[in-house]
């Protein structure tokens, strides 16, 4: 590609009648015969999938005459084809990876090769948006990011970092001031190279999050080309950042790249086993969508760069009618802006395997909870935004994937529950067994099928891995991958009924309209007391105790040794939290080579920067030499004005 002569904010737009930008040559350009085929390669097996476990249901035990066994036929099928499409996503990554360069896209392609030199061509804001976050744990990111910046190269002008705050608790807003003031002499005395960090407070918290980003569009926009939008959590490379701006400026038909950040530096063993699952499960999947997607790719909301003068003239977020929890303000943002941005005729796309991106996750099961609570909401909200005129199919079908993701909970529930009322009264295990006691050949090639299906993803991931010597080294060696896989699985299958549920009731309870409050969420490493986790989750304690009670009573061994690991998951939730929530046995699992991944084999100077200045309680240190203290300042010393 040559490289441009212009900012893309000079040349790369054109403005609709309506006001809107787009690039020249408005609308979604003609997708290539491949991109259809490539779609029907996954639609089609999944498909196909779905409809034989139905046939085989059927001939296993034929079409049911009661209403209890038709339910749970119908929720079995419709599980099962959700199944289905999950395990031809792996399968279609897993050849798409083996396929190497023939399926990556030139932005792929020139990402691996591009210069992390700054042109001069344009400039771009890496913001962070925050809402009363721990402004220490902020501003000691930000102090990595500088650096790492600076260690890139050039006069520090290509790239600012602005944090955008939201914060409206006045002591938090104090210490955000005096964070902004210790980071602004640090950079001073830091020298050449270093970017420009500027602060920003709004008064009025109009649209939250988004609204924030908005604002600084409209504000500050005409500075800059490019945003690299950042969350509180987030941690990116100053290579990542160039490279990121480089591509923007070379392809001026793309509105938005999305990159993959993954979960690191937490040290629960909730969140080791989190961040290993991800590491594990997550290269195959994130194959497959972008291999299919294209230039149809979706927003994350973090971790990504946007053409600003095309996000600001196209993404504005309309209020969805009605009242909350449906209606009202656009909760999940992010996926909705970018299906805006490819209405207008702007390229979305994704970067799956560029690495130097990162994020924190929950670290306690309470959390993460507390979070898919609020996502939840959020992603049932899309269900007013589905209709929306202009949008392509495949935002649509992002969107689809969203709702859906949280709509199987409850069916989930129900067929458990439902099957396993069915089988106390028929004396089998039936469909919720799979067909494994079906007694005929179709019963067992629906149980083989099934089976094949479930354990598919884990599988192949685990195959992917092995495959490589690098690979297996990043995840500490063949022995510490394998056991650590299983004893996340097993985990997985305590922790998995307590999400279901969980997520079940999240999903009727926003049906019925129950509005969850979106405040700040925890990051540290936080240890969950005996007394929260029991009063959180006194609901599924109470779950498993009736699933107890009615095994006892069934009179079926083997409907009660197959349901045990359900009802014995609920009854113990509050003990997950509660010793998953432990910092020690994580660090423990750590020492002994458990739920490694290259993060902690070889963990990149950005990460080792910032976990020294959380252990540390101090900047972070330059590797290689020394480092000065902090400038003691105070905000008596130092004002520290609330807009530069």
């Amino acid at each position: 590609m040559s490289s441009p002569d212009l900012p893309q904010a000079e040349r790369s737009v054109e403005t609709g009648a309506g006001g809107e930008t787009h690039p020249r040559g408005a609308g979604p350009a003609p997708r290539p015969a491949s991109f259809r085929l490539r779609r029907l390669a996954l639609a089609g097996p999944t498909l196909a999938t779905a409809a034989a476990i139905a046939a085989l249901a059927l001939a296993a035990y034929g079409l049911p005459e009661t209403w209890l066994g038709r339910t749970v036929l119908g929720l079995f099928v419709v599980l099962m084809a959700w199944q289905s499409f999950t395990a031809w996503q792996y399968l279609y990554g897993f050849i798409a990876a083996l396929m190497g360069d023939r399926v990556l896209s030139p932005l792929e392609r020139r990402a691996a090769t591009i210069s992390t030199r700054p042109t001069g061509l344009s400039r771009t804001a890496a913001v962070v948006a925050i809402h009363a976050e721990d402004p220490i744990a902020v501003f000691a990111a930000i102090r990595v990011m500088a650096r790492s910046l600076q260690r890139e190269g050039g006069n520090g002008s290509d790239i600012d970092i602005f944090v955008l705050s939201d914060t409206r608790e006045g002591a938090i807003s104090a210490v955000e001031e005096h964070e902004f003031a210790r980071i602004q002499a640090w950079a001073e005395r830091e020298g050449r190279g270093m970017p420009r960090i500027r602060y920003r407070r709004r008064t009025e918290n109009t649209g939250r999050k988004a609204g924030n980003i908005a604002e600084f569009c409209q504000t500050y926009g005409h500075e800059y080309d490019f945003m690299i939008v950042l969350d509180a959590d987030s941690l990116m490379t100053g290579a990542a950042m160039r490279r990121l701006a480089r591509l923007m400026e070379e392809n001026p038909r793309t509105g938005l790249i999305q990159t993959v950040s993954y979960a690191a530096g937490r040290d629960t063993l909730f969140a080791r086993i989190q961040q290993f699952a991800v590491r594990l499960y997550a290269p195959l999947s994130l194959r497959c969508l972008e291999t299919w997607q294209g230039p149809d790719g979706s927003y994350w909301g973090h971790n990504a760069i946007l053409r600003i003068e095309a996000f600001a003239n196209n993404a504005e977020l309309p209020v969805l009618s009605g009242r909350p929890p449906l209606g009202g303000e656009i909760l999940c943002h992010d996926i909705v802006e970018g299906a805006l941005l490819r209405r207008a005729g702007w390229e979305v796309r994704l970067l799956p395997e560029m690495g130097g991106t990162w994020e924190e996750m929950p670290t306690n099961l309470i959390d993460l909870l507390g979070r898919e609570r609020r996502w939840c909401q959020g992603n049932l909200q899309h269900i007013r935004v589905l209709p929306m005129k202009g949008l392509l199919g495949a935002s649509r079908w992002h969107l689809g994937v969203g709702i859906l993701g949280y709509c199987v909970y409850p069916l989930w529930i129900a067929f458990l529950g439902l099957g396993t009322w069915q089988a106390v009264r028929s004396g089998e295990l039936g469909l919720i067994g799979y067909g494994l006691d079906g007694g005929n050949a179709a019963a067992w090639s629906l149980a083989a099928l099934v089976i094949a299906i479930m354990a598919l993803p884990k599988l192949l991931s685990l195959g992917y891995v092995l495959a490589s010597p690098q690979r297996r080294a990043d995840f500490g060696g063949i022995r510490s991958l394998l056991v650590s896989a299983a004893l996340e699985q097993a985990i997985w299958v305590l922790l998995w009924p307590v999400m279901a549920l969980f997520a079940a009731g999240a999903v009727l309870t926003t049906l019925v309209g129950r509005v969850v409050r979106w405040d700040a969420q925890s990051r540290d490493d936080r240890s969950v007391p005996w007394g929260e986790a029991f009063r959180l989750q006194s609901d599924a304690v109470a779950a498993g105790g009736a699933l107890a009670v009615l095994l006892a009573f069934s009179g079926s061994p083997w409907l009660a040794l197959w349901m045990a690991p359900v009802a014995i998951a609920l009854l113990t939730s509050p003990a997950q939290s509660v010793l998953t929530s432990s910092t020690r046995l994580g660090l423990g699992s750590k020492a002994r080579g458990l739920f490694l991944t290259e993060d902690d084999t070889r963990p990149s100077p950005e990460l080792l920067e910032l976990h020294h200045s959380r252990t540390a309680g101090a900047e972070p240190a330059t590797l290689g030499g020394t480092t000065a203290p902090w400038l003691p300042v105070t905000i008596e010393e130092t004002s520290a004005p609330t807009l530069r």
